[in-house]
């Protein structure tokens, strides 16, 4: 029988592409001739991350629409009929068994064209409210692979499977690094320890938050993990200084995700789905600030998800500033919350999304070819 193919397309943020290479991944482990080809959006992110990981991708000329500028949605309608026609060339060229839609710009075209020509299609849907292009192409889904409970509400039940969201298994595996953790970091290993994280871009009110109650750090004796993000990190250091105080970790990029997530004792982040997938297989107590700048405000939906399982904290966006870091420092202060809130997390975990996406990915196929 000849190779299963795989068209996996998405990405725009880290949050799209690197659940997209961990399905790609599970695939080749258990099929290592699989032939896979990704497609993404041209100019973001994934076109340079998805041929760093060893995969093929093609770039479709598509954009989202740019929230209160009508001159710059002028050019959409011919974008997204350019970008159908590309889809549906590269379907009849390539013949995927199965396309899979991991969301973002490029998800919408191909999976529209895996439905016109019948090429059954996956949608892995991250968050707990789907987004409005996969709640359209969920309906003819052959499989919609989700996190969160109660996504009936938006897909047929009959086709949705509870699989979690893929991680990449090297940021989770934590196991015995608090110390390398604390050492590369230049950390006191025995001294409580704050991580606060707002992705590679950085989130301002994470920022903003942080840097007006920094002496507050300082005269608790506790030690911070602070990842600014790119667009932030210049600034803050001009403000602050590369010496502040010895406890004070300023860094704009975090490369070894696992060491920090290791010598942390509470986390501070945003509420990504991926994210929080992460989390729940790191087992710490979290606060989560929702981004509010998200469509259908789905971190806070995300989030809630989980605090209602008493399995994180939530702190609002708007009141992050003067209320995040006394939280935060109340709550390293409480040994039976933190436990409590680390026991529950952990609940929550779904550590084999990837190995479960991908044996649908082959069921799907092997009908396909029959």
């Amino acid at each position: 029988m000849r190779a299963t193919r795989v068209i996996i397309s998405g990405g725009g943020t880290g949050g799209h592409i690197f659940p997209a290479i961990a399905i790609a991944n599970a695939l080749r482990r258990a099929e290592p001739a699989c032939e896979i080809l990704f497609v993404g959006a041209t100019g973001r992110m994934e076109m340079e991350k998805v041929p760093a990981a060893g995969y093929k991708i093609v770039g479709l000329n598509i954009a989202g629409i740019q929230r209160g500028s009508i001159v710059k949605n002028l050019a959409l309608p011919f974008k997204l009929m350019g970008s159908v026609q590309k889809a549906m060339k590269l379907i009849a060229e390539f013949k995927p068994d199965v396309v899979v839609g991991v969301g973002g710009y490029a998800s919408g075209p191909i999976l529209f064209a895996a439905s016109w020509k019948k090429v059954p299609y996956l949608i892995q849907e991250q968050n707990s409210y789907a987004g409005i292009t996969n709640k359209r192409l969920g309906k003819n889904a052959s499989k919609i692979c989700v996190a969160f409970d109660e996504m009936d509400a938006f897909f047929p039940a009959a086709n949705i499977l509870k699989t979690g969201n893929p991680v990449r298994k090297e940021v989770v595996d934590i196991q015995n690094k608090h110390f390398r953790g604390a050492e590369l970091l230049k950390l006191d290993p025995l001294k409580k320890t704050i991580l606060v994280t707002g992705g590679s871009l950085g989130a301002g009110t994470l920022n903003k938050s942080i840097e007006k109650h920094l002496q507050d750090f300082v005269e608790q004796d506790v030690q911070l993990i602070w990842q600014t993000g790119k667009y932030y990190y210049t600034g803050i250091m001009e403000r602050i200084g590369a010496n502040f105080h010895p406890n004070i970790r300023i860094l704009e990029f975090l490369n070894q995700m696992d060491l920090a997530y290791a010598a942390a004792d509470v986390i501070i982040s945003r509420a990504g789905a991926g994210t929080i997938a992460e989390l729940c297989l790191i087992k710490k107590p979290v606060i989560l600030v929702p981004s509010p700048n998200v469509a259908e405000d789905h971190q806070t939906k995300n989030a809630l998800a989980l605090v209602k399982n008493n399995a994180a904290m939530l702190i609002n966006d708007r009141s992050a500033e003067d209320t995040l870091v006394k939280e935060t420092l109340d709550l390293l202060r409480d040994e039976e919350r933190c436990e409590l809130l680390s026991e529950n997390i952990g609940r929550m975990a779904l550590p084999e999304a990837d190995e479960l996406i991908a044996a649908e990915i082959f069921k799907l196929a092997a009908k396909r070819k029959i």
